[in-house]
């Protein structure tokens, strides 16, 4: 990342009430200038390539961070993964697994596709909103890449 970028973060939730907490917590920690929410899995491929209603590069930037349900309508949270981390152009982007799937073959399957992380979604409020911004301070604050 590059001194002063504006943060972008792309939360692929279909689940609304999940997505307004979400949206709520990364907002009100004012890690991300910009948080983007799609409902399924096309919806984020289509996003992340800057396709069909994403194609305005300025309008849609490429994130810093994704946050990835695995359970997702239309293209699956394991198939987004898998497609972000076969892209030259993509692959560097952090993807976070944020999911209520505690299954240790959803644990697997993930890292094995290279997800840099996997989360399972606190039951209660509190929690969920302190490991949203705990979250968004590691990848976004505290953790180091190198830019391009």
């Amino acid at each position: 990342m590059v001194e002063g970028e504006p943060l972008c973060i792309l939360l692929v939730e279909d689940n609304p009430d999940h997505a307004e907490l979400a949206l709520r917590n990364l907002s009100d920690a004012g890690l991300a200038n910009r948080v983007f929410h799609v409902e399924d899995g096309e919806a984020a491929l289509d996003y992340l390539h800057n396709r069909g209603r994403f194609v305005d590069q300025l309008s849609y930037p490429r994130p810093h961070l994704v946050l990835l349900d695995l359970r997702l309508p239309k293209v699956d949270g394991i198939e987004v993964l898998k497609q972000v981390k076969a892209s030259e152009q993509l692959k560097a982007i952090p993807v976070v697994i944020l999911t209520t799937s505690a299954a240790e073959r959803d644990l697997a399957q993930a890292y094995n596709h290279y997800a840099n992380s996997y989360l399972t979604k606190p039951v209660d409020f509190d929690s969920f909103s302190r490991l949203l911004q705990d979250l968004g301070f590691y990848w976004l604050a505290w953790n180091k890449r190198p830019s391009g």
